[in-house]
Parts: C-alpha cells; sequence; structure tokens
C-alpha cells in the first residue's frame, strides 16, 4: 500500500481520499484553508491526516487535486519540499467552451510542472479522463503518463490498490494527449452518450 499526500479540498480530493482509504492507503491532505483541509479528514475517517500547506508531504505520492490553473504555482511553492516525491497531475485544462484545451500549445499541465518541479521529483499524468462519480462508484480504466519508469510503477501499484486498472500510455509528452481526451469525454458527454455516466476504456479482442 501507499503513502498519499493530496494537495488539496474539492471534490477529485474527497474522491480519491475516500477511495484510497478503502484501498488501505494511509491519506494526508493539504490545503490553502487550513480548516477545510482538517474537515476533509475527518470525514475520511481515522487515518487520514492533515499536513501544512507548503510543507514536505509525508507521502511518497502527491496527488495535486486543484483546478489546472493552480497546479503548476502550487508546485512552484512547494520547491524543494517535494524533491524525491512522485508529483500525480490530475487535471484538465479546458478552455472556456470546454471544446479545446487552455494553454493551446502542444504541452500539458503534466509537463509544465515539470519545468517547476524540484530535482529528484517525478511527475505522472492520471485520473483525468475519468468524471469523478465514476472514479466514485465505478470501476474505470485509469490512464497514465510519465517519464521515470519507476515513479509509473508506483502510481500504478495505487491505482491497483483502488481496485482499478492502470494503462500506462508512454512518456510525459503523452499527457498532452490524455489532456485532449478529456476533451473528448467531454464532447461525448455532450452529444454522443449525452450523460457523464460513462468512462473511456480498453477492449481486448476475445483470445
Amino acid at each position: 500500500m501507499s503513502n498519499i499526500s493530496i494537495i488539496g479540498t474539492g471534490n477529485m480530493a474527497r474522491t480519491i481520499g475516500a477511495r484510497a482509504m478503502a484501498g488501505g492507503n494511509t491519506v494526508e491532505i493539504m490545503g490553502r484553508d487550513q480548516s477545510k483541509a482538517a474537515g476533509l479528514a475527518k470525514a475520511l475517517g481515522d487515518g487520514a491526516t492533515t499536513g501544512e500547506w507548503g510543507t514536505t508531504p509525508a507521502g511518497d505520492l502527491v496527488i495535486v487535486a486543484l483546478l489546472y490553473n493552480g497546479v503548476v504555482p502550487a508546485v512552484a511553492h512547494y520547491g524543494d519540499a517535494l524533491a524525491g516525491k512522485v508529483i500525480v497531475d490530475i487535471s484538465n485544462p479546458f478552455n472556456s467552451t470546454f471544446d479545446g484545451l487552455a494553454h493551446g500549445e502542444e504541452t500539458s499541465i503534466a509537463q509544465e510542472v515539470a519545468k517547476v518541479a524540484p530535482a529528484g521529483a517525478s511527475v505522472v499524468k492520471a485520473f483525468n479522463t475519468v468524471f469523478r462519480h465514476v472514479l466514485e462508484k465505478g470501476r474505470p480504466d485509469v490512464f497514465i503518463a510519465g517519464d521515470d519508469a519507476q515513479a509509473k510503477a508506483s502510481v500504478e501499484a495505487f491505482i491497483e490498490s483502488l481496485g482499478l486498472r492502470p494503462l500506462d500510455v508512454g512518456g510525459l509528452k503523452m499527457a498532452h494527449w490524455l489532456e485532449g481526451a478529456g476533451v473528448v469525454t467531454v464532447g461525448l458527454a455532450n452529444h454522443g452518450v449525452g450523460n457523464v455516466d460513462f468512462a473511456l476504456s480498453i477492449t481486448g479482442l476475445p483470445v
């Protein structure tokens, strides 16, 4: 099992935290609002703790569960406190009409995080193609991207502890395309599927 720190106190932080606790992982919540962080830790139950914003996270895996425009500034603020950690970016940088990416370039929030992360830290993109309530109630595939094999193995083990299947799509540059897949899920929700009760998954041919 894994030691997890979650930076953020919103819905995704709550959902991942609850599923992590159910999977036998230890969970630390860190938020700018200490009272919100403490409240979420209390709601998650025994074993969840609260860390102080900006200090060294207790977890080896640090999940940044913030809106996309807050992810890079938060990682930069933590600075050397994240040295040696695996930083997991789950964000989706949607544009204002939800039919494209806000940054408009062939980059990703995860790649931008890697530029400001301290030496020894590794960045993995994960969870961004899964709607929150599907993550809470379902068993979706979780696509990941990253350059460090050991870091990805740690994230894969964590995902498996949640009862989910991790699927590696390649290096960190693939995070751009995972963010694009996030846009596709919104398009499907608004058009072809017509609801958000689904997740992208891989189905193999019968042997």
